[in-house]
């Protein structure tokens, strides 16, 4: 048990270096770039498989927190009508870690097509999803936590940091106020904290 305990614990080491190495790789101007065009979006959709998926609920989440009108489009409802909530002018983004996702590369065909922006979170910077993304945005994991080395566990961490610093970027460039925050998120203890009188 003390040696399982001991790998389990591993995975913080493993996760932050992943977090340090990511910090190396992206690119700043293109930050700026994707940052920029999230808030002057209109409408913003957010699609990707299996735990890229689960960190793009998160990010559309964050972006509606802020008041940037965004929602999860389902890599399999995409394709079926759904892509119909893109206009020209919005942004899409999408996560894959290899960048090689089937389901996403007719997302950013469509899209681009229709005159969104599309922006890609990706460690494969020469992937077919790179090069159909107007924006790229380059992640680095250095392993999985599992012994197998194949759980989207740390690929999962270092894509939802990116998303959480998107939203810190966009939140400071539109000049969002919490003021706007706490009338959108009046429950638990932090509506408390933020309408307390």
């Amino acid at each position: 048990m003390n040696e399982i305990v001991k790998n389990a614990f591993d995975t913080f080491t493993i996760e932050a270096e992943s977090l340090a190495e990511t910090a190396k790789v992206l690119d700043k101007n293109e930050f700026a770039r994707a940052v920029e065009a999230l808030a002057k979006a209109e409408r913003i959709g957010a699609s990707a498989c299996g735990h890229s998926g689960i960190a793009c609920q998160h990010f559309a989440h964050l972006m509606c927190c802020i008041e940037r009108p965004a929602r999860f489009i389902s890599p399999a409802e995409a394709v079926h009508g759904a892509l119909g909530f893109i206009q020209k002018g919005d942004v899409i983004l999408l996560a894959s870690r290899g960048g090689k996702t089937d389901e996403l590369l007719p997302i950013a065909d469509i899209c681009r097509g229709k005159g969104a922006t599309v922006i890609g979170v990706t460690e494969n910077v020469n992937s077919p999803l790179a090069e159909k993304s107007d924006i790229v945005l380059a992640m680095k994991v250095t392993r999985e936590c599992d012994k197998y080395n194949c759980q989207g566990t740390t690929s999962f961490a270092v894509t939802s940091a990116i998303f959480d610093a998107l939203q810190t970027a966009v939140l400071d460039y539109t000049g969002f106020k919490n003021e706007k925050f706490a009338v959108i998120h009046p429950g638990g203890a932090v509506g408390k904290r933020l309408n307390a009188k």
